[in-house]
Order: C-alpha cells, then structure tokens, then sequence
C-alpha cells in the first residue's frame, strides 16, 4: 500500500515548523474535495500519513500550509500582511503502491519542496 507523508522545516530559524495546519485535497477538474486536516508536531511532521490505505489512490492533490500564522506566532518579524502566508502545493501520485514524501521548507520569505522518501 502506498502512502503520503509531509513535513515542514523553517529555513529562516533553521528549525521544524511545529503547530502548522495542514489540509489535503483530491482535485478533480474544478472539485476540491478535503480528505484531511492535521497540525505539525514539534518535529515538523504529521503524527500519522495524510493519506493512506484504500484512500491512496493515483490522481491530482493539494496541500495546503498555512504557514503566515506559524510564522506571525514566532520571533520573526513579518509584514502584514505575509509575504508567504498559505503554500499551496498541486501534485499528481501515479503510483499507488509508492511513498510519496513532500517536504516543505519555508521561511517569511520563500518556499521550495521536492519528492523526499
């Protein structure tokens, strides 16, 4: 079976981004159907995988970060309104048996992402 698992890093305090909400779509064409809602632990990470089971199935997704009330609970100074306030991420999952892993590193400024494993 395969899964979806994420995680969130803070590049600009060079730490995990605890207590960042997390939302999880399944698109299709114009339909944006929420699978799932989580918070960050204290390392970044969801306690279990945003999607698995007989839920994991190919098709397109969204994650969404929101990342602007993360970053207006830190020490940071951000502007108002944020620079980076929601991280929307659209990706596909062609394989079903596979583990796909997006990363999310994000600082007030900017965001980048990959497939981890």
């Amino acid at each position: 079976m395969g899964r979806l698992t994420t995680h969130v890093l803070d590049t600009a305090q060079g730490c995990p981004a605890a207590k960042v909400s997390v939302s999880l779509y399944r698109i299709a064409g114009d339909s944006h159907q929420l699978l799932k809602q989580d918070i960050t632990n204290q390392d970044g990470r969801l306690d279990t995988p945003i999607l698995d089971t007989d839920e994991f199935t190919t098709g397109e997704y969204e994650l969404v970060f929101l990342v602007g009330d993360y970053f207006r609970a830190s020490t940071l100074a951000v502007s108002e309104p944020p620079f980076v306030d929601r991280v929307v991420l659209r990706f596909g999952i062609g394989e079903a048996d596979q583990h796909y892993h997006v990363p999310l590193l994000v600082s007030p400024w900017s965001y980048s992402t990959y497939r981890g494993s």
